[in-house]
């Protein structure tokens, strides 16, 4: 077969050597490391540069290095695209009622043995340190607050308030009672504030201070005080009136040191636990049963 015009066998070897090769000749170049004397190096540096050697094997070790734990850190989409990992959340903390009596105080309006993911409305709170820590939950899709008063009615009281916004957040907010209408404090006593709103419940927790410098809006908790408890709806993150026309509060004033466990009825089963109704029960009852003479 006649050899293509102007090509010796000699000029087909070179060729033929750089494709049995492979890509670890093409690899080397006169600018690699093994470059002859006085050639340079990677880079462009002089060979001999031993500083600037070890520079460049520290930057390409640091690169190696970050390019592994940035991948590793990532994890492949279905399409096969790298996404970066998400922080993971801490959940909210379930309210636990079996320390209600023991190692902190708690109120529970509404069913008979009802907990803090049932009841209408629940409260607990516990000494840590020179903080109270108070945990909220009602079930409403608004807001639940619990006021400090001298008296068991509305009107000059300090109020600590847990509302669910539009946004999904549940905010610690502080007001103040001027009459039947909530004002809104800026200064704000709450820290280490955390709230859920779940299963249309209003739930949260924070911590604020025994001792307070002395305010009008702000009380001293070291003292006792009655215990105003009230949920409701909000609008645009704004609280509103809250449900019910008379909401519960303690029957007496409250000490943070005092652990108890205190259930109150709410109006559906306080009609049925009254004397009169039980004993008109106990009427109709035999009335039926003996018939009528």
């Amino acid at each position: 077969m006649a050899r293509p015009p102007g090509r010796s066998r000699g000029a087909w070897a070179p060729l033929l050597w750089l494709l049995l090769a492979g890509p670890a000749a093409c690899a080397a170049s006169p600018g690699d490391d093994g470059a002859g004397p006085g050639g340079r190096g990677p880079r462009g540096r002089v060979r001999g540069d031993a500083g600037a050697d070890e520079a460049v094997r520290r930057h390409d070790s640091s690169y190696g290095t970050f390019a592994g734990e940035f991948y590793d850190l990532r994890y492949l989409s279905e399409e096969g695209y790298p996404f970066p990992t998400a922080p993971p959340v801490d959940p909210f903390a379930k309210i636990k009622v079996d320390d209600c009596g023991k190692t902190k105080g708690c109120f529970r309006y509404g069913k008979p043995g009802c907990n803090a993911e049932t009841c209408d409305y629940f409260l607990s709170y516990r000494i840590i340190g020179a903080d109270v820590e108070f945990e909220l939950s009602a079930d409403t899709d608004g807001w639940v607050a619990v006021g400090f008063s001298s008296d068991r009615k509305m009107g000059g009281d300090d109020v600590m308030a847990c509302v669910h916004d539009d946004n999904g957040r549940v905010r610690i907010q502080h007001f103040y009672n001027v009459g039947q209408w909530a004002k809104e404090i800026q200064r704000n006593p709450a820290r280490d504030e955390e709230g859920v709103y779940e299963n249309n419940r209003v739930t949260c927790r924070f911590k604020r201070p025994v001792n307070v410098p002395r305010d009008e809006t702000i009380v001293d908790l070291h003292l006792s005080w009655y215990y105003l408890f009230a949920w409701g709806p909000a609008i645009q993150g704004s609280i509103t009136r809250h449900d019910i026309d008379s909401p519960p509060t303690s029957e007496r004033v409250v000490s943070i040191y005092k652990y108890e466990d205190i259930f109150m009825p709410s109006a559906a089963y306080q009609t049925f636990s009254s004397p009169f109704c039980l004993l008109l029960i106990v009427a109709l009852t035999f009335y039926l049963l003996m018939g009528t003479p």
